[in-house]
């Protein structure tokens, strides 16, 4: 695409959902667009709507991003788009179920569209911005990044999405931090429940959620508005954002809590939780306190 002097943003996952919700606003405000998605039907349309708002210039760019020759594709219109201004790494999809009944085939996939591309299209775009000073990259993560501790019911089953969407929350706050002089912003945005064609590709009964999914353009506006705020992480439904700073405080207390010994309740060794029985053991095997235990091997 041609310099036109205007703003630029790419967005993945454009075809529905939140990243069309960004693409419609993002065109209102003045941006020109790059649509990243598998459906040309789907981003062809979209293309189209822009246009109603005023001269923008949007171009469509079919890749899958689980394809290692998609990804490459991505990453090269994005090192090479002139003035982005915005990178939104929206792309994905559920992957729900118990663990271990998840196809290996579709747990790579889930990692290579959430973790994956997120990571390498970051990449291919922050040289550009932070040579210009100025720019931004949102991740859209979710409120599961935090569910890790909760038990499923109504929460779905969904070790590897909520754990990829806890890397892009992690990578997203570390990021910040190494931006923070650049004048590059970085933000992971984590919406609950979102009324898209996403929640109802789950499975999931919207009328059994506790709360009623949000509207995909409030979380547009919730991102962009947090964004202007300086917030790192943005959660569309948090009234209280202390919340979110109580959160790291408690993150940073349990990195920085640790002491240079052993902690006392592990120095009793305990019977082998996954043996039926446990061997025989000499009295010098026991570790005991103020003593390291002889190394293995």
């Amino acid at each position: 695409m041609a310099a036109t002097g205007r703003p630029h943003a790419v967005i993945t996952g454009a075809s529905s959902g939140i990243g069309a919700a960004f693409a419609a606003r993002l065109a209102a405000d003045g941006y020109d667009l790059t649509l990243v998605a598998r459906r040309r039907d789907r981003l062809d349309g979209l293309a189209a709507k822009p246009a109603e708002n005023g001269p923008r210039t949007v171009e469509v760019h079919v890749a899958d991003l689980t394809d290692p020759g998609g990804l490459r594709s991505a990453e090269d219109l994005i090192a090479a788009t002139p003035n982005l201004q915005l990178l939104v790494n929206n792309a994905g999809f559920a992957g729900y179920g118990p663990f271990t009944a998840l196809n290996p085939a579709v747990a790579s996939a889930l990692i290579g569209v959430h973790v994956t591309a997120p990571t390498r299209l970051t990449r291919a775009a922050l040289p550009a911005m932070t040579g210009r000073g100025h720019g931004a990259v949102i991740n859209i993560a979710s409120l599961l990044a935090f569910s890790g501790s909760l038990p499923p019911g109504p929460l779905p089953f969904g070790a590897t999405y909520a754990a990829a969407k806890a890397y892009l929350v992690t990578f997203t706050c570390a990021l910040a931090g190494e931006l923070a002089a650049t004048g590059v912003r970085v933000q992971a945005c984590c919406p609950g429940p979102v009324a898209t064609e996403f929640l109802h590709g789950t499975g999931i009964d919207p009328a059994r959620l506790p709360i009623t999914p949000m509207d995909p353009g409030d979380v547009v506006t919730a991102s962009l508005t947090a964004l202007d705020l300086g917030e790192t992480v943005c959660i569309p439904g948090l009234g209280d954002p202390a919340a979110i700073e109580d959160y790291h405080a408690a993150a940073r207390q349990l990195v920085q809590a640790r002491g240079p010994a052993l902690a006392s309740r592990y120095l009793t060794t305990a019977v082998p939780h996954t043996q039926a029985e446990p061997p025989a053991r000499r009295p010098t095997d026991h570790a005991r306190p103020g003593k390291s235990p002889a190394p293995a091997g």
